[in-house]
């Protein structure tokens, strides 16, 4: 007997209610990552009720972004510090990337958006002949990779990087590899949604991942924007 057996991925979207607590919002098959996938995903949310989307959150695909900003008008999109810098460090020599790196991270450690601004661009001036490719990448992405400063109420480390999307990853993928081979797409989502709700119950009787005065501060000067 042959068995076919393909590789499948699922959209996971995580967010932030105004009540400060975390969410899984969609556990999906992904067929294919594009622009019209992300979208009928995206449009998907907002038909159950999803509204008032301040930031996102992501990697730089170019469908997903393109996606955010025709689904969600008036949404910044951040895009994670983390990606980016090894973005960035694939144009700088092994023995170099440690100490690169390390001068890298302080663009985000910045107080405010200008500082930010102002060492990205002291840090280009100073690496631009040496590593010109790893420097055009840097200033061509980091406006993007800046916007989280639109919010100064909140952690930076809490809406800078994909950080709490990767740590699920990383354990939806330990689980399903102890499975190895699923015998349907449903037998795999109904894996991975059991052990969201895991997840999802600890967010909702743990501490606020954002406190929800602050959400409100934030409502209350967007409206009035």
């Amino acid at each position: 007997m042959i068995t076919d057996v393909c590789n499948m991925a699922v959209h996971v979207v995580c967010g932030v209610n105004l009540d400060g607590k975390r969410e899984v919002l969609a556990i999906e098959p992904m067929y294919e990552e594009s622009e019209t996938s992300y979208t009928a995903l995206f449009e998907r949310l907002k038909k159950r009720g999803l509204k008032n989307v301040w930031l996102v959150v992501s990697d730089a695909h170019q469908g997903l972004i393109s996606a955010v900003q025709k689904s969600f008008v008036g949404c910044s999109w951040q895009r994670c510090k983390v990606h980016f810098m090894r973005n960035i460090l694939a144009y700088i020599p092994a023995k170099e990337k440690e100490t690169f790196a390390a001068k890298l991270k302080q663009i985000w450690e910045q107080p405010d958006y200008q500082s930010a601004k102002c060492y990205a661009e002291l840090l280009s001036e100073e690496y631009q002949a040496r590593y010109p490719k790893a420097i055009e990448v840097l200033m061509n992405g980091l406006e993007d990779s800046l916007q989280y400063y639109e919010f100064p109420e909140i952690d930076p480390g809490k809406i800078s990087s994909t950080n709490i999307l990767e740590r699920l990853n990383k354990e939806i993928r330990r689980r399903s590899k102890v499975v190895g081979i699923f015998p349907s797409m449903d037998s795999y989502l109904r894996l991975i949604s059991c052990y969201l709700m895991e997840y999802a119950e600890d967010w909702e009787t743990s501490r606020c991942y954002i406190r929800k005065e602050i959400l409100q501060q934030i409502l209350a000067r967007k409206k009035a924007a």
